[in-house]
């Protein structure tokens, strides 16, 4: 595994200096110049699901450190919408997911990575699984890209947890809107303020 500074880094837009562009000042996705570099196979595809895109940015960065290799964004989300790890209302064609039973299952029988589903996740149990080895996808609030301000919430994000020393935890956001939140750490007091206590671990 690499050490924490060499740690893959991707985000789920394809254009990371814009992430607070359009999280915070309401730029439309779709001016993203980079965006064909997901592997979206257009621009409205890209729009559409680059919100979403939390946890395939996870997956990438696990098989990035594991070979240096994978698949573009969008191909990893056509693979786990096979699986049904997303699904979009017929009626209003808002997006659900991701799905954790599905995306395991994907990642197990496609990527040959261990991933195991935990839907009740102490902050201990999570440390656990960093000692022995494991990554956490681990779902939290997206404001954990600015702890400084009080968490208006836990969950519905995903970041990947890397690594801790001591009661520092290391992890990657894909929605980091600085170099600092994309690359962030933070004592396990403060991340469990955002911790929704769930989430998938891979080997």
């Amino acid at each position: 595994m690499p050490e924490q500074h060499d740690f893959p880094t991707v985000t789920q837009y394809a254009s990371p200096d814009l992430i607070a562009e359009f999280t915070y000042r309401g730029l439309d996705c779709g001016s993203d110049p980079r965006w064909a570099e997901s592997g979206a196979p257009d621009l409205d595809t890209y729009r559409k699901w680059c919100r979403h895109m939390c946890g395939i940015a996870c997956l990438r960065m696990a098989l990035l450190a594991r070979t240096g290799d994978a698949p573009t964004l969008f191909d990893l989300l056509d693979g786990a919408r096979k699986y049904g790890a997303y699904t979009e209302d017929t009626n209003t064609g808002a997006i659900h997911g991701l799905i954790y039973a599905p995306f395991a299952q994907y990642v197990n029988d496609v990527h040959r990575l261990h991933a195991e589903v935990h839907p009740t996740l102490t902050a201990s149990e999570l440390l656990g699984l960093l000692d022995s080895g494991r990554l956490v996808m681990a779902s939290v609030h997206k404001e954990i890209r600015r702890p400084e301000n009080p968490a208006p919430g836990k969950g519905g994000h995903l970041v990947l947890v890397t690594g801790r020393r001591g009661d520092i935890l290391y992890f990657r956001n894909p929605s980091g809107h600085t170099e600092q939140a994309r690359t962030a750490s933070l004592p396990v007091s403060e991340f469990t303020e955002f911790f929704a206590g769930r989430g998938v671990s891979l080997t």
